[in-house]
């Protein structure tokens, strides 16, 4: 079994600007609460979760894009973090939200460094898919390496770990197809 590593080193979104309103209000809030309290209250009602995804989206393009990494070290593990605005299937991949005007490969560069402090190389593209409970959505993947580092975590993250890809936590079906496709692509 393996155990989370939590940091609790200083915000990475410290003196960003963030281009939209939703997401610096989203931060602000959480900046002055325990990441804890909040995690537990969402996982305790996860609706909460759907009503941010429904009103932050008001503020996005047409279509909104998710996009995430499988990030392997040198040693073959895969970076999960546990995310605190995830109720259902806290672990997962890093990422999050394109924003207008950028490439799919600068989001999951920019997503990881933001959530984690950590570099990493995007070494090629493994998933696209439409996600049926959110309309007008796709996630994708992009399998990727990290260069190293030390690991600080924002305030939308609980914890991380390196772990084996074979002996994961439970994780939302997309992460899951990701970790597949991730595998099979590094046995190729």
């Amino acid at each position: 079994m393996w155990r989370a590593k939590v940091c609790n080193c200083p915000l990475l979104h410290e003196g960003k600007q963030y281009s939209d309103g939703a997401t610096r209000l989203m931060l602000a809030i959480v900046d002055r609460l325990d990441k804890r309290r909040v995690a537990a209250f969402i996982r305790r009602m996860p609706w909460t979760g759907h009503i941010a995804q429904v009103v932050w989206r008001l503020w996005q393009p047409w279509v909104t894009v998710g996009v995430v990494g499988a990030i392997f070290d040198d040693e073959g593990r895969i970076l999960l973090v546990e995310h605190v605005f995830h109720p259902l299937f806290p672990w997962g991949l890093p990422g999050g939200w394109m924003l207008r005007n950028e490439n799919p490969d600068e989001t999951v560069r920019r997503e990881v460094y933001e959530e984690t402090g950590l570099r990493i190389d995007v070494l090629k593209p493994l998933l696209i898919a439409r996600t049926p409970y959110l309309s007008r959505h796709l996630d994708m993947a992009y399998l990727c390496r990290a260069q190293g580092g030390d690991i600080r975590l924002s305030s939308e993250l609980l914890a991380y770990d390196w772990v084996d890809p074979l002996r994961t936590p439970p994780m939302a079906v997309f992460h899951q197809h990701v970790l597949k496709a991730a595998l099979a692509e590094r046995r190729s």
